[in-house]
Formats: structure tokens, C-alpha cells, sequence
């Protein structure tokens, strides 16, 4: 099922998982994905190697497993920095053939021990291949609600993500954010810029401060004061930081959900413990705004 339609019919609520390290067997998100199946989320994104650098093999066989054994659609992940037009093309193909209709098209992070290739610049550059040569595929994009940290201005970004609608995305994931604010603000400017389409909210429960420190470091979240307050307090005591993280993210959903947000796509870290108290925690507020 293409995922595009569902955002005129419901607020949408979506999860995102990743594959094991290439040291783990695949059967060890298969548990997270059977945790996972009876919170019915309304998709599921997989993401694949930094940049497209691997073969998307595990990729495309827990997206496959999401539909054809627990009834959940999925959407693949497709970093396209360091892929020919060649290699793009053969993942499209096996796709079609796993049944797999949603795509997330990014540039993807640069790795550093391997040259980019020159056929794909930007998302933008996928998109519009895309659309070229396989058009049946829903594609969605990223957004950065505090700017893509290679771009010199908020315009600047709005405005190469105004290419990517242009360019064929029907929808957008946003980069996380702990600052709902931020989101506002680039929702509003985005509007301003001509962008209609639906724009789902990426929010990821920080459940240790190893991993604040290091997805901040990545993407250039701001952490807003009442943030910062919950990871001091708490930055030696595990379970207490995990218990305040999931209330922030929740407090940060109800907001959202409050201002009318057209989804809310929940980076899982491949912790359904995480993903059920929260999805537990707003399902009646989710089921209070939908359409």
C-alpha cells in the first residue's frame, strides 16, 4: 500500500528501525519487529547503509517481512550519495519484486573511506531519476526543521527542499528535534514557500546521554534548556533518564498532535520496551485528532 493517501485520511503514525550490525544475524530485529506488530503503526521505515554504500540486503528482507508476515507497510530507506544510476537501478527492481511501493530518497551521510559517485549530487537528483525511470514508487523526502547543517540558511534549505517536492516527493520525515518550537517555525516557512505537502514530525525518546551527545553531534539538534535540565539530572541514573526521556517525547507528541501535525514518525533505536510506553502513553490523543 503506497503511504502518500493515508495523510488525507488520518493523522499518521509511523515507526523507523534499522538493520543489525553486520557482526549480528538478521533474526535479532526479527524480535524487535514481533514487539512492534501489535501497536499497528500505520508504516514502517527501514534504513539502509550510510550513504547506500551496502547492498540493502537486510534492508529489503525485514521490509519484506513487515508485509508479508505481520501486515505492516513499509518504506525503504535510499541514500543515493555514493550510488551509479546502475546500482539505483538495481534496487528499485528488487524492490518491485519484494513488494516494496515507498521509498525515503537522501543524499545519505558521506562515508569517508569510499569517493562518492558523481550520478546523484543531491535527494533532489534521486527523486527525479526516480520518477523518471520507475514512477509507480511513493516517494518521500527529508526535511531538517533546524536546517541541514551543509546549508547556510533556513531559506537556502527551504528552498532545496522545495526542489525535492517539485522534483516528485509527496511527502516528508522530518530530522529529529527536541525543541517543538523549531518544528513550528520551519513548518510555517515551508507553507510560506509553497511546500503543501504533508510533513510527519521525526521525534527519537533519548533513552541514555551517550546517544544525545552523539545524534546531536550528526543532525545539530538544539537542546532547549527543560532538555538539558532531565539529561543532567538524570545522566547517572539509567532508568531514571529512560523514564524522563520517553515523558519528554511524549510531552513533545501531545503538543504536536495538539497543533494539528499531520503524523509523527517515531525513531524506534530498535526498542520496542520504548516504542509501547509511548504509543500506549498517546493513543488516546492520537485517536482524539484524527480526521
Amino acid at each position: 500500500m503506497k503511504i502518500a493517501p493515508l495523510f488525507s485520511e488520518k493523522t499518521v503514525f509511523s515507526f523507523e528501525v534499522f538493520p543489525p550490525k553486520k557482526t549480528s544475524p538478521i533474526e535479532t530485529v526479527y524480535q524487535t519487529l514481533e514487539e512492534l506488530q501489535d501497536l499497528h503503526p500505520d508504516f514502517i521505515s527501514v534504513t539502509l547503509g550510510a550513504g547506500g554504500s551496502g547492498n540493502g540486503e537486510n534492508t529489503i528482507a525485514i521490509a519484506r517481512r513487515l508485509q508479508e508476515q505481520y501486515g505492516i507497510t513499509s518504506m525503504s530507506h535510499l541514500p543515493c550519495i555514493h550510488c551509479t544510476k546502475e546500482k539505483i537501478d538495481a534496487l528499485l527492481e528488487t524492490f518491485l519484486e519484494s513488494g516494496i511501493e515507498n521509498i525515503l530518497a537522501l543524499r545519505g551521510d558521506r562515508v569517508p573511506e569510499l569517493e562518492p559517485e558523481h550520478d546523484f549530487a543531491h535527494a533532489s537528483d534521486l527523486i527525479t531519476y526516480i520518477r523518471e525511470t520507475h514512477p509507480n514508487f511513493d516517494i518521500a523526502g527529508a526535511c531538517y526543521p533546524e536546517c541541514h547543517t551543509e546549508a547556510t540558511s533556513l531559506e537556502e534549505d527551504i528552498a532545496n527542499l522545495k526542489k525535492k517536492v517539485d522534483a516528485g516527493a509527496t511527502h516528508l520525515i522530518s530530522q529529529l528535534f527536541f525543541d517543538n518550537e523549531a518544528f513550528f517555525h520551519f513548518q510555517a516557512e515551508a507553507r510560506k514557500a509553497g511546500i503543501t505537502v504533508p510533513i510527519e514530525a521525526g521525534i527519537m525518546p533519548v533513552t541514555n546521554s551517550k546517544q544525545i551527545t552523539r545524534m546531536v553531534s550528526m543532525c545539530g539538534a538544539s537542546l532547549p534548556r527543560k532538555f538539558t535540565r532531565i539529561i543532567q539530572k538524570y545522566e547517572d541514573n539509567p532508568t531514571a533518564l529512560q523514564d524522563a526521556g520517553i515523558a519528554y517525547a511524549i510531552a513533545q507528541i501531545i503538543e504536536l498532535l495538539a497543533a494539528g501535525v499531520d503524523g509523527i514518525h517515531l525513531y524506534t533505536m530498535n526498542n520496542p520496551y520504548v516504542a509501547r510506553k509511548i504509543s500506549e502513553a498517546i493513543s488516546g490523543v492520537l485517536r482524539a485528532t484524527q480526521r
